[in-house]
């Protein structure tokens, strides 16, 4: 045992878990449409990626979070060829 948590036995999580995802890989994307009058989950996909105005270009790294938060706005940005 690592640690004794409320009568528990808690160990650490193993790092043994590889990354699927090429650690240098980028997305370059752009908002071309505004987040007002979307909904609050759509804002918040917004800030996650890093807009801060409008046809602003992001560099992201390509991780199946950030391709699950392009896909639920996709329809708000548009694809950059790096």
């Amino acid at each position: 045992c690592y640690g004794i948590t409320r009568n528990r036995c808690t160990k650490k999580r193993q790092k043994g878990r590889r990354n699927i995802m090429s650690k240098n890989q980028v997305i370059k994307i752009k908002l071309v449409k505004s987040g007002i009058g979307r909904m609050q989950n759509h804002k918040l996909c917004i800030k996650g990626l890093g807009f801060k105005k409008v046809n602003q270009i992001v560099e992201v790294e390509d991780t199946p979070s950030n391709r699950g938060m392009i896909n639920k706005i996709s329809d708000m940005l548009e694809m950059v060829d790096s």
